[in-house]
């Protein structure tokens, strides 16, 4: 499927109109010719999670080498000047592997993405998203120090005990989106978003994406 076609495929077969689109699925649209998609379905990109290959765990944002995370911030700020042409308010950014022992590296990229993106008007979000995942302490941590947002995930962490340690430090950070995974315990997932005050979307990342509505809609 060309990028060009989701928005009105997802509006007409789901009624959603609040979009992610991953970056590599933008493949060569240009930024007028999917505005008027999204136009004609009404329909709007809440978030961009910004996969890139190169930096998927790798030191990338949290490497001890300046060079390697200028790098890697130059990579994201382009995506940020993507969001910004679209009227996306927001960028999803991995931290690359964490220094569990040294996290300042890691907030010093996000101060500075947070920094590019603040006058475009595009926040820069963190997912528990491969190896940080196993480590929601830390990354909350590098969060509330560096202002960057949360994107919870109820999927990909480790095991039970982390998820509920992990989406209780992490929703009161989010600014904007989670995503919601149809699994064992989406319930609970939902109550934790809620206590938390989370007011934000809920992007669906499943195969079974009615399913996933429906047990949404069943949870809130």
């Amino acid at each position: 499927m060309q990028v060009l076609h989701f928005p009105e495929m997802i509006a007409d077969r789901y009624g959603v109109h609040n979009l992610e689109i991953v970056a590599p699925h933008f493949g060569s649209a240009g930024p007028r010719d999917l505005q008027a998609q999204l136009d004609r379905a009404h329909s709007r990109i809440v978030n961009i999670p910004v996969d890139i290959q190169e930096l998927w765990e790798t030191p990338g944002l949290s490497s001890p080498d300046p060079s390697v995370r200028q790098r890697a911030i130059a990579l994201y700020s382009g995506w940020i000047d993507r969001a910004h042409e679209l009227g996306v308010h927001s960028v999803r950014c991995d931290p690359g592997l964490l220094n569990l022992n040294e996290l300042a590296p890691t907030i010093a990229s996000y101060r500075q993405l947070g920094e590019y993106g603040a006058p475009r008007g595009v926040a820069v979000i963190v997912e528990n998203h491969g190896s940080a995942s196993a480590h929601p302490e830390q990354l909350a941590e590098v969060l509330r120090v560096s202002g960057a947002g949360a994107l919870p995930d109820f999927g990909n962490f480790p095991d039970e005990a982390t998820r509920e340690r992990g989406l209780r430090l992490l929703f009161p950070l989010a600014k904007s989106i989670c995503h919601a995974k149809l699994l064992p315990g989406i319930e609970r997932c939902v109550a934790i978003a809620e206590e938390s005050g989370f007011t934000g979307v809920y992007s669906i990342e499943s195969a079974a994406v009615q399913d996933t509505i429906d047990a949404l809609l069943s949870s809130a």
